[in-house]
């Protein structure tokens, strides 16, 4: 069968799920849905930005739980870590904390807070806050997210006094510093009330840094203003920013484009509109990083417990086609869990480059015949964009697939549920929290994890190898033996192929230079506007 699909074969593999999103998705556009009402003042205020983001914000806004790129990056504008990193480079920088550690090698750093520093109410910035968010962080109880980057090595934080806090390693870490960032701290007055993590959820954000929320109106938009209480380093540029929540790539491209544009910068541009907003006059760049799209299978379900039938699944893709015809040459096939250009890629001991006859062979010697998959996906544009050419693909070696594309946060409902499921395709980019590699893995592979969970191979004999070869990993000081360790993983979590890249994809940014200075495009979901001015 070929794999040039056209609308009416996606729809026809989409079945009636993902036929029902698409055609809703087109009918918001035209009719001008949540998205489109959510917009507040003119593209020629100067006392405003107007961002346009591609992806929800209806998902957590808890700092200490949430991926959502939405949140994650309303939440770098609201509230500040002890360190916080430029968005590019992600070279450390004092935030709330009044300098950088002096030693890196150190099991102890000690941080005084900013003098005069306050939360959005108005209260202080306290030790007791400091401690609090922690204790919540390592909490192994709580198990948030970002706990799994501190466990490892981080023991305790204790206060001093009122002003200085003390973290306490497990063993020497240099690479603390940067991961501090992702440890925003949390006001212990607002955040110990009952229910508040409930709320934190719901969009509840109360933070210290140059903006506070100012409304929060799930899959339409999310307004901030300027703090005026703010006195760190990198205050508030406008006094006011309205983020429009637009998935639909229509709709968002035309929020951007014309003369009368309402918005002034946009994220996760479509590969196909890049040319248009180019000759209209908008700069639009690209970042590369560890953007992927993964799959991610069921192993609890047969026949994804034998790691025969997933590799031959990744075997099976055209991922070159899906490159040329999806992501219009803006995308790599993964050769590792890393994407290339990151410092510490090698590629891996098994490479899934496009073999259909081997994947045919691994199904027959897994004794596999006549399977049928249901492919559940989330919405995100170019996610949607790459179905075709795995449905294609995985029906030319003889299995059947449907498409199910679906709202992000209603999957991951499901997901949190622990619903039945097979497959799973999603994007997905640890970078929005930071970039060495034992960061990357421990945001998907963790004992206890949610992703761990969510494909039932967590407290597996090959899990628990995995982890303890990460455990080693994390814990080695000499630079050399350390990267060896990774290495050695990254081989095993290819081997294995439980959640992994099939490709990694290059984000597209675009803004109009006119009206913003100081953009610059990241490799991760989202936008960074803390230097960025309006003109």
């Amino acid at each position: 069968m070929s794999s040039d699909f056209s609308r009416r074969d996606f729809l026809r593999y989409s079945g009636a799920t993902g036929a029902a999103a698409f055609i809703a998705a087109t009918l918001s556009a035209c009719a001008g849905g949540p998205a489109s009402t959510g917009s507040v003042g003119a593209g020629t205020n100067k006392d405003l930005i107007t961002a346009v983001i591609g992806y929800g914000n209806d998902q957590s806004w808890d700092p200490t739980q949430t991926a959502s790129a939405f949140a994650v990056a309303g939440i770098n504008h609201i509230y500040e870590g002890l360190l916080d990193t430029d968005p590019i480079t992600r070279e450390p920088y004092p935030a709330l904390a009044t300098a950088l550690p002096a030693d890196l090698n150190a099991t102890t750093w000690s941080f005084t807070l900013r003098d005069g520093a306050k939360w959005h109410d108005g209260q202080p910035v306290t030790a007791d806050d400091v401690v609090f968010t922690f204790q919540r962080i390592l909490d192994p109880e709580a198990n948030v997210l970002t706990g799994n980057f501190f466990r490892t090595w981080l023991e305790e934080v204790k206060k001093v006094d009122d002003r200085t806090v003390e973290l306490v390693f497990k063993l020497p870490f240099p690479d603390a510093a940067p991961r501090l960032t992702i440890a925003k701290i949390m006001p212990r007055h607002v955040f110990s009330q009952p229910g508040a993590w409930d709320q934190a959820k719901g969009g509840k954000a109360v933070g210290s840094g140059p903006y506070r929320l100012k409304a929060h109106n799930p899959k339409s938009n999310t307004s901030f203003e300027a703090f005026d209480g703010y006195n760190g380093p990198r205050p508030a540029t406008v006094k006011q920013m309205n983020w429009l929540t637009i998935v639909d790539p229509a709709a968002r491209v035309a929020k951007i484009s014309g003369g009368s544009a309402e918005a002034q910068i946009a994220d996760n541009i479509p590969y196909a509109n890049v040319e248009q907003l180019q000759k209209q006059g908008l700069t639009v760049e690209g970042g590369k990083g560890m953007n992927h799209m993964f799959l991610m299978f069921n192993t609890g379900a047969k026949p994804f417990d034998d790691v025969r039938v997933r590799q031959a699944l990744h075997y099976a893709i055209d991922k070159q086609k899906m490159i040329d015809v999806a992501l219009k040459g803006h995308g790599t096939a993964s050769s590792s869990f890393l994407n290339e250009g990151h410092p510490d890629h090698q590629r891996a001991s098994v490479v899934y480059d496009y073999d259909p006859d081997k994947a045919r062979a691994l199904l027959k010697e897994a004794g596999v015949s006549d399977l049928t998959i249901k492919l559940m996906a989330v919405n995100v544009s170019w996610i949607v964009d790459c179905l075709p050419t795995i449905a294609s693909s995985w029906e030319a070696v003889g299995i059947k697939t449907t498409l199910e594309p679906q709202d992000t946060a209603a999957l991951f409902t499901k997901m949190d549920q622990f619903q039945d499921y097979q497959v799973v395709a999603a994007a997905s980019n640890p970078n929005q929290f930071g970039i060495d590699a034992d960061l990357i893995l421990h945001y998907n592979y963790v004992p206890g994890g949610l992703w761990m969970k969510y494909a039932h191979w967590d407290g597996t004999e090959d899990a628990k190898k995995l982890f303890a070869m990460m455990d080693e990993a994390s814990r080695a000081t000499d630079k050399a033996q350390k990267t060896d360790l990774i290495h050695k993983y990254l081989d095993f979590v290819a081997e294995q192929v439980i959640l992994y890249p099939v490709v990694h994809n290059e984000l597209m940014t675009a803004w109009d230079p006119k009206k913003l200075s100081g953009v610059r495009a990241q490799p991760y979901p989202g936008v960074n506007l803390l230097q960025v001015k309006r003109t």
